[in-house]
C-alpha cells in the first residue's frame, strides 16, 4: 500500500497528483538520465512505465534508471504481461471495463497473476476506461475494445461506478497517446461526482490550461506522455505540475 498511500497523501496535499508517462519505446534512452532529473526537480510526483508495444527492450533499464536518478516511485504501466519487473515500486493491474474483451477484463489478469506475486511488488487495481479522441489509439486497436463514446458521460460514469464496486482502487479515463481531444470536461465531472476513489485522467493533454482545467472538472491525478517526448518541451514540466498542484501546501 506504500505507493497507492503516496498517491492517496499527495492528492491530500497538493490538490492533485502528476505522473509522467515514460515510454521506453519514444523516450531516447541516452536522454532519460536528463530527463527523469528535470522531472523531479520540476515537481512531478512519480512515473508511469510501460506501453502498449515494447520493441527496444530498454523496459527493465527504464525502471532502473528512475529508482537510481530520482526518489519518486516507478509504477509499471503494463501493456502486456511481460511488463512486469521486481525493480518497479508497483504495478497498475488494469482491466479494460470500458470494453467487452474477456481477455482484457480478467483473461492475461490470470497469466500475469502468479509473475506479480513472485515479483513481491505492490499491485492497484486499476479499472481502465478508454474514450473516444478523435483517433484509434494503439491501446484501442491492441486490446480489441471499442473505446467509450466521448458524448456519453453516464455510460463513462456507471462504468466507473461498476468498476469501483467492484474494488477497484483507480479509475483511469485513457483518451490514449496522441490523441486529438482529450477526454471532456462532462464525462470527468460525471465520473468524479459518483466515485470515492482517484480518477485518472491521460492523453491529448498538451497544455498546463488543460491539465488544470481537467482537475477543475474532478480528475485528481494528471497524466502526460508524449507530449515530453520532444526535448523542447521539457521547460514546460514545471508549469504542468504546478497547473495540477492547485493547493498551497501549507494550507494542509
Amino acid at each position: 500500500m506504500e505507493t497507492y498511500n503516496h498517491i492517496l497523501n499527495t492528492i491530500k496535499s497538493k490538490g492533485a497528483a502528476y505522473l509522467v508517462l515514460l515510454d521506453p519505446d519514444k523516450l531516447s534512452f541516452e536522454k532519460s538520465e536528463s530527463f527523469l532529473k528535470h522531472c523531479a526537480s520540476a515537481g512531478v510526483d512519480g512515473f508511469l512505465i510501460g506501453g502498449s508495444l515494447m520493441l527496444s527492450g530498454n523496459f527493465e533499464m527504464m525502471i532502473e534508471k528512475v529508482k537510481a536518478n530520482t526518489n519518486l516511485p516507478a509504477i509499471i504501466f503494463p501493456g502486456s504481461i511481460d511488463q512486469i519487473s521486481p525493480s518497479a515500486d508497483a504495478i497498475l493491474f488494469l482491466s479494460v471495463v470500458s470494453g467487452r474483451n474477456a481477455d482484457h477484463l480478467i483473461g492475461r489478469h490470470v497469466i500475469a497473476s502468479p509473475l506479480i506475486k513472485r515479483s513481491g511488488i505492490e499491485v492497484i487495481s486499476t479499472a481502465y476506461t478508454l474514450i473516444e479522441s478523435g483517433i484509434t489509439s494503439t491501446a484501442v486497436y491492441m486490446s480489441g475494445s471499442m473505446p467509450l463514446p466521448r458524448n456519453k458521460p453516464e455510460i463513462a460514469a456507471a462504468t466507473a461506478l461498476a468498476a469501483e464496486y467492484l474494488g477497484m482502487k483507480l479509475i483511469y479515463l485513457e483518451a490514449g497517446s496522441g490523441a486529438d481531444q482529450p477526454v471532456p470536461d462532462e464525462m470527468i465531472k460525471a465520473v468524479a461526482d459518483v466515485c470515492t476513489v482517484p480518477v485518472i485522467v491521460g492523453g491529448g493533454i498538451r497544455s498546463p490550461f488543460v491539465a488544470r482545467e481537467k482537475v477543475d472538472c474532478g480528475a485528481n491525478i494528471i497524466v502526460t506522455g508524449n507530449y515530453f517526448e520532444d526535448e523542447n518541451n521539457w521547460d514546460m514540466i514545471q508549469d504542468f505540475a504546478n497547473a495540477v498542484h492547485f493547493k498551497d501546501p501549507i494550507e494542509v
